[in-house]
């Protein structure tokens, strides 16, 4: 049994300058932690394998594609490959987004601005 403490990974290194914790890498999955703090955002990017969002805690404003929409913990978002995407933290509080990808991305992210 592998048992992950997102507080005890370390702060991976990242384009967007915010707090994300690799939590697992598998041959088939690649699961992450993204903190935002108010005002914060991840810039807008694109990757190469589709990614499922789930908000834990906060409030925030995602970005896929052309579509936009404000959410809040317990929402669960889909991101398919090659969509542009962001989200941004309109809360007064931190906002966690559990990420899981699949598969694991072997190639960069593509930076939009």
């Amino acid at each position: 049994m592998l048992i992950i403490k997102p507080a005890e990974r370390p702060l991976k290194d990242n384009p967007h300058g915010v707090d994300v914790r690799g939590l697992f890498r598998g041959e088939r999955a690649q699961v992450s932690l993204v903190s935002l703090q108010p005002g914060e955002r991840l810039r807008l990017h694109r990757t190469p394998v589709d990614a499922l969002f789930y908000l834990l805690e906060g409030r925030g404003v995602v970005t896929v594609g052309v579509e936009e929409a404000e959410v809040d913990a317990e929402a669960l978002v889909d991101s398919p490959a090659g969509l542009p995407h962001t989200w941004r933290n309109t809360g007064d509080g931190p906002l966690r987004i559990l990420v899981l990808k699949t598969p694991p991305q072997s190639e960069p992210t593509e930076l939009l601005e």
